[in-house]
């Protein structure tokens, strides 16, 4: 009896030869990429997005304020970023989101926020805020969506345009 679960999609000799060459290249340039990152900035880990592409995650930190970069692997590092997350501590136990910045819709920002609940959790944070603004009103319900789907509160004003953000892993 076969299970819905066992079905797998079939995929062509070429699809599979696609795929792989695909994340050969990916592998060659995250190498490279890796390298040249390094000379500039702490590497904190490599992840994959939502559609399987490897990415190189670093930091660069000053005093209070530090920001999580994000290099997509399916291209050479040139010194820019594909998205970044700004963050401040405002105390021992709360880190502020300043801003996320880069391309959408590539799973690019939960790669960065999951990887700063972990740096969070690191350091015994126990908070993460954030303000929602103004020029955020025009995609309001899609950063409520990516902020619940990462586990935090979110409260919004209408009326004033404006609102907050708080995750506690307590």
């Amino acid at each position: 009896m076969e299970s819905a679960f066992l079905i797998e999609e079939t995929k062509s000799k070429e699809e599979i030869r696609e795929e792989l060459d695909q994340l050969e290249i990916q592998v060659f340039r995250m190498q490279q990429n890796m390298k040249e990152i390094a000379k500039q900035a702490e590497i904190i880990g490599i992840d994959q997005t939502k559609d399987d592409n490897w990415v190189i995650v670093y930091a660069k930190e000053e005093a209070d304020t530090f920001q999580l970069m994000l290099h997509d692997c399916r291209q050479a590092f040139r010194g820019d970023w594909h998205s970044a997350l700004e963050a401040a501590y405002r105390d021992a136990n709360t880190l502020h989101i300043a801003e996320i910045k880069g391309e959408t819709n590539q799973g690019y920002g939960s790669v960065l926020m999951n990887h700063l609940k972990e740096k969070a959790k690191e350091e015994n944070i126990r908070y993460i805020t954030g303000d929602l603004v103004e020029r955020d009103y025009d995609h309001v319900d899609r950063l409520t969506y990516f902020y619940q789907k990462h586990n935090f509160e979110v409260s919004f004003d209408h009326e004033e345009k404006c609102g907050e953000i708080v995750w506690n892993d307590w």
